[in-house]
């Protein structure tokens, strides 16, 4: 019963920014921090927070949407799916396509979430990442007030760094309570082709392909087999694909990919997310690698120390994220001093209490 009654209050569409507001000041009184958490389907990233459970589902519901405008804005704790399904049925989407690790209706990513994890789909190198799509937010801050960043129109950039600082934020510089952005119209045509190839090889066509005006929109290889897609216009499309030739595959794959649905996700070897210079060559790792963002993404599945797989990404100007909760007490790539005090500074100016989230991304912030 308990489950029923939270899904059928949940597909309510309700305003709780003054509730939260509260609780937040409460937090500030009382020197109690707050664990912000939507549906929790990335809570396995991150180090574990101790305070009390700021839940941002009842804050939820599409505020404005104007097609013609591309822009949307929605509440923090909004399902994805119910954005994605209002921009289907007028034939555009987010590019930056946001991977969910969650199923519809049971634990249903939401749109403040997307935003805190700032994590990006197959598209992202070429079309951007989250970060880049966020026009304008709401925001509580540290100091307990309900503040407005950015803009609902793409021209309007006043605020524009705030409101994109929150982006990759796991939630530690403030309380995200409405989001505005930036969407675009659906490709006219989407193929996925499949070409047999070895990663050397497979590296060095992405990089001279990345210097061509083909329509690729996403890159994967599997140590066999180089996947592409292909989208834009028709006559395009169908050029690159007879340029590139290769076998038509099921479009699916790449959801898969984004979702860690594939069979190299689930053997239950600890798993790192690797993220490189774009023309990083072959890379000689302890495990077993997937490519993908054409070679600036790569995960790797490895028993090896934490500390021998970030020193040898750092070597090649890269970072490592354990995906592996619980594995590493530093899941997130250590900073470097001068990062770390630039960290320390933008917490004390945003969250000069220390409410939101603390040591979840970093120990020391």
């Amino acid at each position: 019963m308990g489950a029923e009654r939270q899904m059928t209050h949940d597909v309510q569409d309700r305003d709780a920014s003054d509730e939260w507001l509260e609780q937040v000041n409460q937090a500030i009184e009382s020197g109690l921090p707050l664990r912000i958490q939507g549906a929790n389907s990335k809570a396995f990233l991150g180090r574990e927070v101790a305070g009390e459970v700021l839940d941002t589902r009842g804050h939820r519901g599409i505020v404005t949407y104007d097609p013609t405008e591309l822009v949307i804005t929605a509440r923090a704790g909004t399902p994805l799916s119910v954005l994605n399904a209002a921009l289907d049925a007028a034939g555009q989407m987010l590019p930056c396509e946001p991977p969910t690790y969650s199923d519809s209706g049971v634990n249903d990513a939401t749109v403040g979430g997307m935003i805190a994890a700032g994590l990006s789909g197959p598209r992202r190198p070429w079309a951007g990442s989250v970060r880049d799509f966020v026009l304008g937010t709401r925001v509580i801050t540290g100091l307990g007030k309900h503040l407005k960043f950015g803009g609902e129109v793409m021209k309007n950039v006043a605020g524009y760094d705030v409101s994109r600082l929150m982006a990759g934020s796991f939630g530690c510089l403030g309380l995200v309570t409405e989001v505005s952005l930036k969407v675009l119209p659906k490709p006219r045509l989407c193929t996925s082709i499949a070409l047999e190839m070895d990663a050397p090889h497979a590296l060095a066509r992405l990089a001279e392909w990345g210097q061509q005006p083909l329509p690729i929109s996403a890159a994967s290889h599997d140590g066999r087999v180089l996947r592409l897609r292909l989208e834009g216009g028709e006559g395009s499309v169908a050029a690159a694909h007879d340029r590139l030739g290769g076998e038509t595959i099921d479009a699916a794959y790449w959801q898969a990919l984004n979702q860690h649905r594939l069979d190299f996700f689930t053997d239950g070897r600890p798993l790192w997310r690797l993220s490189l210079p774009i023309n990083t060559g072959v890379l000689d790792l302890p495990g077993e690698q997937l490519i993908d963002w054409g070679g600036a993404q790569r995960w790797l599945k490895s028993d090896a120390a934490s500390h021998d797989i970030r020193a040898l990404v750092s070597a090649v100007g890269g970072h490592a994220t354990c995906y592996s909760h619980g594995l590493d007490d530093s899941p997130f790539q250590p900073l470097a001093a001068p990062l770390l005090r630039y960290h320390r500074q933008l917490k004390a100016q945003l969250d000069p209490h220390g409410i939101f989230n603390p040591g979840r991304m970093y120990a020391e912030i």
